[in-house]
Parts: C-alpha cells; sequence; structure tokens
C-alpha cells in the first residue's frame, strides 16, 4: 500500500468541478493522487472541457463505461475499478457526490479492504426513488472518512446512527463553492460566452436533465410548457444535455426558449451571475445560484439542500406548468440577503486536506 497515495475516482459534471478544487489542495499538501475517469459523463463539452479549463490532473484511466442501465453500469465500472485498486494499491478512495461512479468506487475499494473517503456525505432527499438517493445513502454506510458539507449533513447521518459505527465525521462546508470562486476570476476574462450569445440584461437560466423528469412525458411536458411560459415574458435559456435534446426530439416536444449546446464551467458561471433567476433539476446548480446571489426554482418535490428552500433562496415547483410558473413569479420578485455562511465560505477544500494528510 502506498501510505500517502489517494485514488479519486470521478464521472460527472459536479465531480469534475469539485476535484479541480480539491486536486489543487492535495498538491499544496504533497499528497499524491492517481485519478480514475469512470467515463460516465462522454461527451466532450460534459467532461472533456473541464479538465482543460480548470486545469485538473490528467486521468491515469479512462473507463469509458456510458450509455448502460444503472446496474450494468455500476457492475461494469466495478469491474475495471477492482484491477486499478488492486494494481494501485492506494491508501484511500475517494468518492464525490451522488452518482453511479461515486457508488462503484466506494463499493470496490471496501471490498478490498481499503478505506473509503466520501466527499458531500450526509446529503438526504429522502426520495427513494431517486437513484442518487440510494447512491449516497449505501456510499455513506461504507465510508471511512465522511466529510459533510452542512449541518442538515451532520444531522442526517446522526439521525441514521452514525455515532455507533467506525466512521469520522467531518463538517467541511463545501467544495462547490471554493471552485466557484477561483474559477470565477479567470472566467471572467477567459469565457466570452455572453458576448457570443447576445444575451438580454434580464434573462433565465434554466437547465433540466435528470432521469424522472426527461423519462417521464408528463413531467418533461410539464417543464416544457412551464418554461415556454416564462419565456414569454423573459427570455429563458436553457444549455441541453445531448441526451435530453434527442428525447425532445423523439417525442416531438417543442420549445420556444432558447436552446444551447452544454456550456464549460467558465461560461456557466458567467451566465450564473449575468442571468436574473435559475430554474434547475440540477443539485449542484441549486447551490451555484446561491453562491451568485441568484433566486432558485427547482423541478423537483424534494431536494437534499434543504437549508436553501428553509431560507427563501429556493422555491420546490415540481414540474407542472403551473407550479413552474408561478414560482418563477414569487422568486424573481423575492429580495434575500445571500451573505450567509451556509457552506463554508470557501474554505471548505483546506479543512479537507488537512485532515486528510493527518489521517493517512
Amino acid at each position: 500500500m502506498n501510505s500517502k497515495l489517494i485514488l479519486t475516482v470521478l464521472g460527472a459534471r459536479p465531480q469534475f468541478i469539485k476535484a479541480a478544487a480539491v486536486s489543487r489542495q492535495l498538491m499544496a499538501f504533497g499528497l499524491e493522487e492517481v485519478i480514475v475517469h469512470t467515463g460516465q459523463h462522454f461527451d466532450e463539452n460534459m467532461s472533456e472541457i473541464f479538465f482543460k479549463e480548470m486545469c485538473i490532473p490528467a486521468p491515469k484511466y479512462n473507463l469509458e463505461v456510458h450509455g448502460l442501465n444503472h446496474g450494468a453500469m455500476t457492475g461494469r465500472m466495478m469491474e475495471l475499478l477492482e484491477n486499478i485498486v488492486i494494481n494501485e494499491k492506494p491508501a484511500a478512495v475517494m468518492v464525490y457526490g451522488d452518482t453511479n461512479s461515486t457508488l462503484a468506487g466506494a463499493l470496490v475499494a471496501k471490498k478490498l479492504n481499503t478505506r473509503v473517503v466520501h466527499v458531500e456525505a450526509g446529503l438526504r432527499s429522502f426520495n427513494m426513488t431517486m437513484p442518487e438517493e440510494i447512491n449516497r445513502i449505501l456510499t455513506d454506510r461504507i465510508s471511512d472518512l465522511l466529510f459533510t458539507p452542512t449541518e442538515a449533513a451532520d444531522s442526517n447521518l446522526m439521525a441514521e446512527g452514525f455515532s455507533h459505527f467506525n466512521a469520522k465525521i467531518i463538517r467541511s462546508g463545501d467544495v462547490m463553492q471554493d471552485a466557484a470562486y477561483f474559477y470565477f476570476n479567470r472566467a471572467k476574462t477567459e469565457s466570452h460566452v455572453l458576448e457570443r450569445l447576445n444575451l438580454p440584461e434580464h434573462f433565465v437560466l434554466a437547465t433540466f436533465h435528470r432521469q424522472e423528469n426527461t423519462d417521464n412525458l408528463n413531467n418533461l411536458q410539464g417543464i416544457v410548457d412551464g418554461l415556454n411560459r416564462i419565456n414569454s415574458e423573459t427570455q429563458v435559456v436553457v444549455p441541453l444535455h445531448p441526451r435530453t435534446a434527442k428525447i425532445l426530439e423523439r417525442v416531438s416536444i417543442s420549445p420556444n426558449f432558447r436552446i444551447v449546446e452544454p456550456l464549460g464551467y467558465f461560461d456557466m458561471l458567467m451566465l450564473l451571475n449575468q442571468s436574473s433567476l435559475v430554474v434547475t433539476d440540477s443539485g449542484g446548480l441549486q447551490k451555484e445560484a446561491f453562491f451568485f446571489g441568484k433566486h432558485c426554482v427547482t423541478l423537483r418535490e424534494q431536494t437534499e439542500w434543504v437549508e436553501l428552500v428553509e431560507k427563501g433562496y429556493n422555491m420546490l415547483s415540481g414540474t407542472s406548468s403551473d407550479s413552474i410558473y408561478n414560482s418563477f413569479r414569487q422568486m424573481i420578485a423575492r429580495k434575500s440577503n445571500f451573505k450567509v455562511n451556509l457552506y463554508g465560505n470557501g474554505h471548505a477544500v483546506e479543512k479537507i486536506a488537512a485532515e486528510l494528510k493527518d489521517w493517512l
């Protein structure tokens, strides 16, 4: 075993962003890291551009596992990851968030008696129909070191009996906030998306990609109808996931809002900063909206970021057209104080790197 080697498993856009912030700090603390990209997000604008823009160390391994159902995808990742963990002999495997890549990395490590580190632990939507919820719960339960982003995440773990488990819980804050603050300064000089898209002074930035929305025709129709209604008053701009674009074409649902190609992280930061409101079903974008002082309408019935709803920064609309539009009308007029410390104010990665150096 390499006593200072961390094997990091990544597979989706939010994980690339989190890893960019953490990997930079690991190097500063003299820790060695090997990155595995599972391939879960494989479109260039969904993965490769993030490595290029954010100077994430190049993955030593790219598993190219994508386009499979949940079981097949997770199983194939585990099969390939097992040999990598055996060969690399890391001191720990580090996983992020709640994707199939997260669960695959954690399961393989645990079965090989390798310690598991989970960044963004303890989140719960309490909706067991969401694949992400299953991934979160299982990953947390077999992790040895859990870095939580919020007080609510700590409470969730305590309610599940973690005080009796042989696991260490550290409230680190949210690494996404670190990344957003660090990379926004670069985005201001390197991104030209605002000029390229020639957007009006006021616009709504929207995204939708979750399977429970895109694979359910009623949900998808409701979202598109709701965004079309908003667009009749304020332009809606949607960077559209390639998979969602194909579904819309196949089922002949016609958006009236503006669709653009998937964007890199720098471009998204600039759109976030310039937007008047965010509408999304993404967990990460809900927080990023808060980081940039924007209210958010979430196209779901639950969210793992409960503090944003409780404090009035976010509103859960579900997927009905009327609810989406009515939530938009409320949130676009709302005034809030965003200068509150919910997620660590940009110092999470320092806590994570310092703790890992002592722990390994």
